[in-house]
């Protein structure tokens, strides 16, 4: 693959050391390639709006404005549409995960990923595919839901869903891909895809891992279903 057509990624993280072992490991890829270096938030959206990546690598936890707060923005920023943020973490369980998913985060990674599975899952996301089917990332959101009640109105948000929707909605929830959704609701899955992508738009999630965060908080799925 060439440099034109290389998926674009952004290293944001408060040690040096750390951008350095992440760029490493991609520089040996053809396919995949570091546009720019971030150590603080206010960097890391700078380096965003300049480089416009396919993929952030960002660091939860840095000083200043943390990776929670860059990933706000860059989520919050309408041209920024097709940039997709992956949080990078020490821990399997940690709320800031939690409210990244929340914020439009695509997904998290363990700093410490074995190589090609770092390389796997940049270009999953960079794709427009969930980094959700990991059980690790369902049990963040599973330990969080536990400890917050679902929203009493948060139920009548989903009153915009066709009942097929919901259904499908419920099947992200459990981390199924559209050809793994397709098959339990006997469609395709490109009408799979349509209706993940309809589900989308009339909740305003920016994809499918803030749907996952919200079938959980309306209550449309529990702890435990899955």
């Amino acid at each position: 693959m060439t440099g034109a057509t290389a998926v674009r990624v952004v290293l944001a993280d408060d040690q040096t050391v750390v951008r350095a072992g992440f760029r490493a490991l991609l520089d040996l890829t053809d396919d995949l390639v570091v546009v720019a270096e971030a150590a603080d938030g206010v960097q890391a959206v700078e380096a965003v709006r300049m480089t416009r990546p396919d993929v952030v690598l960002m660091d939860i936890r840095m000083p200043g404005v943390d990776g929670l707060e860059a990933t706000r923005r860059i989520a919050g920023d309408r041209s920024l549409d097709g940039v997709r943020v992956v949080m990078l973490t020490t821990y399997q369980v940690d709320a800031y995960v939690f409210e990244a998913l929340r914020q439009g985060a695509a997904g998290f990674l363990l700093k410490d990923i074995e190589p090609d599975d770092l390389r796997a899952a940049i270009r999953t996301v960079a794709e427009g595919r969930s980094l959700l089917a990991p059980a690790v990332t369902r049990r963040v959101i599973e330990e969080f839901a536990r400890l917050k009640a679902p929203e009493a109105a948060g139920a009548g948000r989903l009153d915009v869903l066709t009942g097929r929707e919901r259904e499908v909605m419920v099947l992200v929830a459990g981390g199924l891909t559209n050809e793994e959704i397709g098959k339990e609701l006997i469609m395709s899955p490109l009408t799979a895809k349509t209706h993940v992508s309809r589900t989308m738009t009339k909740l305003g999630a920016r994809d499918r891992a803030q749907l996952v965060v919200l079938a959980y908080e309306t209550g449309l799925v529990r702890p435990g279903d899955h």
